[in-house]
């Protein structure tokens, strides 16, 4: 089955439609699928659901969706950094259903693994839990929380073989494993694209088996907060 495609739009044909729930990888500006958000944009989705632990910044990631009044939704753990968010947002524009950051790496990664909801202590006595089924165990009071299954999972790695094997560097990790399992379909932008074979198993992140799309391309690379020093002062 081919899953090497020329570019995003390209790799995102036939897949994208209106109400969609996105999960995408990524932490701050990290990691993101920077090219498959461009194509989104580009094609005009809208009244989409992104479950992502931010939303990039104003001109960046998710942000340009923010921009163009494509994403209706946000499912995140970290809003800073983003003030069209904030001000959508602050203004009812924007929905926003706050998750801890380890909650929601965790509903991704229970989606990924057929499990329809779990019981966390995280968020138990604030507004989080509000809504939410409790239930004691062992004398503790626990929140039950949903795993997220998502229409179309978008991811970055750093290294893939043409079946869709994905090696990622460092903090690209975090979300974009979980994100990866808990799609219907998992569209991937990688670095580079090696032949079959190459990778050494012990260091593949994600089997092929999660992925079913794959493109290569150039990355922007940015850093969300440069904070630098003169020579002298180093």
């Amino acid at each position: 089955m081919k899953k090497v495609y020329a570019n995003a739009d390209e790799a995102l044909d036939g897949i994208l439609q209106d109400g969609m729930l996105v999960a995408a990888g990524g932490f701050g500006l990290c990691g993101i699928p920077e090219l498959l958000l461009e194509a989104i944009k580009k094609s005009g989705a809208k009244d989409l659901t992104f479950a992502s632990n931010n939303a990039g910044v104003d001109d960046f990631g998710i942000g340009i969706l923010l921009q163009t009044r494509q994403v209706k939704k946000m499912i995140s753990s970290y809003v800073g950094e983003n003030a069209e968010f904030m001000r959508q947002y602050l203004s009812g524009e924007l929905e926003l259903e706050f998750t801890p950051q380890g909650t929601l790496a965790e509903r991704m990664r229970a989606a990924g693994a057929g499990i329809p909801g779990f019981y966390t202590k995280t968020g138990v006595g604030t507004v989080i839990a509000e809504g939410k089924e409790h239930k004691d165990f062992n004398g503790e009071t626990y929140i039950l929380e949903e795993g997220i299954f998502a229409d179309l999972s978008i991811i970055k790695a750093w290294k893939a073989d043409d079946t869709g094997n994905l090696i990622f560097r460092k903090t690209a990790r975090n979300f974009n494993v979980p994100a990866a399992t808990c799609g219907k379909i998992c569209v991937a932008e990688v670095e580079e694209i090696v032949p079959r074979g190459e990778l050494d198993p012990d260091a593949i992140h994600l089997p092929g088996i999660y992925v079913n799309r794959i493109i290569q391309g150039n990355h922007e690379k940015r850093i969300e907060q440069r904070t630098i020093r003169t020579r002298e002062e180093a």
